[in-house]
């Protein structure tokens, strides 16, 4: 008989009042790196931000942003799916 062990991590992501997001915590939230949430700014290829002196960013873009990427079933969608348009 086997027995198969489910652990369960919850995180702790920060949301103000207002519904925004510090990077640390919308970086968390994506399931992304910080690093990686500042290219896709740098580029214009992520979510959408505010800078006031602080970069931060709301829930509900968030959440749009990951809904626009699409749903899909295998790798090789995946490569179709971010391929340029020539």
């Amino acid at each position: 008989m086997t027995i198969t062990k489910l652990v369960i991590e919850f995180m702790s992501i920060k949301i103000f009042p207002d519904s925004r997001m510090d990077v640390k915590n919308a970086a968390s939230y994506l399931g992304l790196k910080e690093k990686t949430l500042a290219m896709m700014r740098s580029k214009g290829t992520g979510p959408k931000f505010i800078k006031r002196g602080h970069i931060f960013y709301f829930k509900e873009d968030l959440d749009n942003w990951l809904n626009s990427q699409g749903r899909l079933i295998s790798t090789v969608q995946t490569k179709k799916y971010h391929q340029e348009p020539l």
